[in-house]
This record gives structure tokens, sequence and C-alpha cells, in this order.
């Protein structure tokens, strides 16, 4: 069995162990542990540990970012781009510094106001103002 740097599945299987031990047989609990530890030793017997790795580090990331596909200095302009059958259904723009997304509704394409993440205040940003 190859190890994968960071992903030790034996000792996961094991630390499961004690977890279902202590559940009542037969409850959702002890069940879901159990599947739990089928699905790592699937991953394991199958070969999959550097795949599992991957999507595993991609689930676990909290960096969060937005791609912007169209930046616009005004309205105008991404109204005309909107009707210019070019946008897609979920598609991140800015228009004068806003974040918009383009959303399909009642069967036409729209903006709907969908802030950036540096339009959002921060928890020192909330400290910061005066009371």
């Amino acid at each position: 069995m190859a190890q994968t740097p960071g992903l030790d599945l034996e000792g996961m299987l094991l630390a499961l162990n004690p977890f279902i031990e202590n559940q009542a047989e037969g409850s959702k609990e002890r069940e879901a542990l159990k599947l739990a530890q089928a699905a790592l030793l699937y991953i394991q017997d199958s070969a999959q540990e550097d795949d599992f790795a991957k999507y595993y580090k991609k689930f676990s990331d909290t960096s969060f970012t937005v791609e912007v596909s169209h930046d616009f200095a005004t309205r105008e302009e991404a109204d005309q781009w909107l009707v210019s059958g070019k946008a897609r259904d979920s598609e991140r723009v800015r228009i004068a510094g806003k974040g918009f997304m383009v959303v399909q509704a009642q069967g036409r394409l729209l903006f709907m106001v969908a802030p950036l993440p540096e339009e959002l205040k921060t928890d020192e940003d909330w400290k910061e103002e005066p009371e």
C-alpha cells in the first residue's frame, strides 16, 4: 500500500474504532461511523489515496476567492454585455466597484447584487467603528 504524506488512513481507521464501540448497536451514529470507516478502507483498497488527498486538500481549503470575469465602469456598459449573449449564469462581475452575479430568472439573465469579499466587512472593521 502506498503512503500519501499527510494522509494516514491506517491511523484514521484505528481512531474510529473506540467511537464505533461506544455507540449502541444498530444506532444511526454507529452506522455512520462504520460507513466512514468503510469509505476509508475503499480509498485504501482501491489505491485512491493520492486522489483523495488532493480532494481533501481542496475540500478543507478555507481560503475564499471569487473569480471576477469582467470589470465594467458603468451599469450601462454591463447591461450591454448582458444582452450580448456572452454572459453565463452564475458568472461574477464588478460594476463600478461593486460585485454582482449573473442569474437566470424568468427565462432571461439579470444582475443580482453579490458583494465581493473585499466589499464585506471583517471582524476588525466592525470593532473599529465608533459606538
